[in-house]
């Protein structure tokens, strides 16, 4: 018996950057799927719409500051397999960005070291890309 094909859901993430070389997660609120969960702020990739442009919209839509394309770097991407679903998310850095965050989405916000997000709960797909920030910061 053959299982029917997931749907690939395609989302772009962004480590936010502090000039402490610490990254933003966000956790996810109550409600949601995987709530609780800390994870890199990003979304849903639109129709018609680019990850960097995701990136931007959606950090002004949750966190209320802005950033240019020119101020992402792609670092890595996630490929994984839930149950109703495979994401494929890519993730920039961002290091430049004009604002203070502020979570309006009822998210928690936390400025944590890479080396310290491990003990921070985060969903399967996230936590794999912990290693790719510890080398770069």
């Amino acid at each position: 018996m053959t299982m029917a094909p997931k749907p690939v859901l395609f989302v772009a993430a962004c480590a936010l950057v502090d000039a402490d070389g610490r990254v933003l997660i966000a956790q996810r609120p109550e409600g949601k799927a995987l709530a609780g969960l800390w994870e890199f702020p990003g979304g849903k990739v639109e129709p018609g719409e680019t990850p960097e442009e995701t990136v931007i919209r959606e950090l002004q839509e949750e966190l209320g500051i802005e950033t240019k394309t020119a101020c992402l770097a792609p670092l890595t991407f996630a490929s994984h397999s839930y149950e109703a679903f495979h994401l494929l998310m890519p993730l920039f850095v961002c290091r430049r960005f004009w604002g203070t965050p502020q979570p309006r989405e009822g998210q928690g916000l936390k400025w944590v070291r890479p080396r310290d997000m491990r003990d921070y709960p985060m969903p399967p797909a996230d936590a794999p890309l912990i290693p790719f920030l510890i080398d770069l910061l």
